[in-house]
């Protein structure tokens, strides 16, 4: 009796194991299209406009496998990069906008959060198994007041009728800046029905090095919905949670909620550190961040909607409290 229960037992779980793989390969259509995609963070979402305060980013991605040779090469050479995955090039421009919780101060404030700004341009590529997420990018662009964000926060605040902030001619010195980023995902889809109704676990790891930031990060998502095997969860700015601009949509509906924790050792980060090569604006930030997301996405007709709510704790110390703001995304197929 024990022998046929333990059998039963080994035959149900090889079967809910053969019908995940199944699952999550069957619904990977072949994807022959670029994906462009604009994400909007903001802590509009929460009611605040501080700390990290706005983000903007416009993402194209190319088709899978419509990469150069010479990028392949490369991308397969890179340690820890899947040479079995398709590969995809990924393009983004961008700008950060950071900010005291008192922006009506002309005066310094010394122990509150630097206004800043981070104008920049990032090139990557990814390798996807489909159970595997392998991303290698590099971004350049400046800090300070090159990178236009006083501009932008005033225009913004004169189109709602806001009053202006008083304290940007103490932001950050102009500085160049370089970010070398890689994080590896691993996606695990289990089919809960035959409508494709299902639920997945997605953790992540991965490091940045540059004099902008220079962290190692860790986190898990976990998504319920249909379809999820269409992308890796939706793109964000600034968490390291983030999923992929592109999506392979193998229903015309699909859809899942998702909750996600993250975890970063930080070494640097110029947005509370201040200029590397010369005195500026500077707090002492705090070396273990932490964050939770929650959010909804939903793919319809070759077009991806999602918002995401993120809640980050104290970034430096004397911060008031954490953070909360909210992204939005919206990508689609030409």
């Amino acid at each position: 009796m024990g022998r046929s229960i333990a059998y039963s037992m080994f035959g149900k779980l090889a079967s809910v194991a053969l019908a995940s793989f199944l699952y999550a390969s069957a619904a990977l259509a072949e994807d022959d299209k670029p994906t462009f995609s604009v994400t909007w963070e903001n802590d509009v979402f929460a009611g605040s406009d501080d700390n990290y305060t706005n983000g903007i980013r416009l993402a194209m991605v190319g088709a899978e496998n419509d990469v150069p040779r010479w990028l392949e090469r490369s991308a397969n050479s890179l340690p820890f990069f899947d040479e079995s995955g398709n590969k995809r090039w990924e393009f983004a421009l961008g700008q950060n906008m950071y900010t005291p919780k008192n922006y009506q101060l002309r005066a310094a404030q010394p122990n509150d959060r630097p206004y800043a700004g981070w104008l920049y341009g990032s090139a990557g590529v990814t390798s996807d198994t489909g159970t595997t997420l392998d991303n290698f990018r590099m971004t350049l662009g400046v800090v300070g007041p090159a990178s236009g964000a006083e501009r932008v926060q005033e225009t913004v605040h004169d189109l709602i009728g806001s009053d202006h902030p008083q304290g940007w001619h103490h932001q950050l010195e102009n500085e160049a800046g370089l970010i070398l980023s890689y994080q590896r995902k691993w996606r695990n889809i289990w089919k809960l029905n035959p409508d494709g109704f299902g639920i997945d676990l997605t953790p992540s790891v991965g490091g940045a090095v540059g004099n902008v930031l220079t962290q190692a990060s860790a986190g898990a998502v976990v998504r319920i919905g249909e379809d999820l095997p269409a992308d890796y969860g939706p793109p964000l700015i600034t968490s390291v949670l983030t999923g992929t601009d592109y999506f392979v949509p193998s229903e015309t509906i699909g859809w899942y909620v998702f909750a996600g924790m993250e975890g970063n050792a930080v070494a640097r980060n110029i947005f509370l550190d201040g200029n590397t090569f010369e005195d500026s604006a500077s707090v002492d930030k705090k070396h273990f961040v932490g964050g939770l997301q929650a959010g909804l996405a939903l793919t319809y007709d070759g077009v991806r909607y999602a918002y995401t709510h993120m809640l980050r704790t104290k970034e430096f110390e004397g911060q008031e409290g954490g953070e909360s703001y909210g992204a939005f995304t919206v990508s689609w197929k030409f």
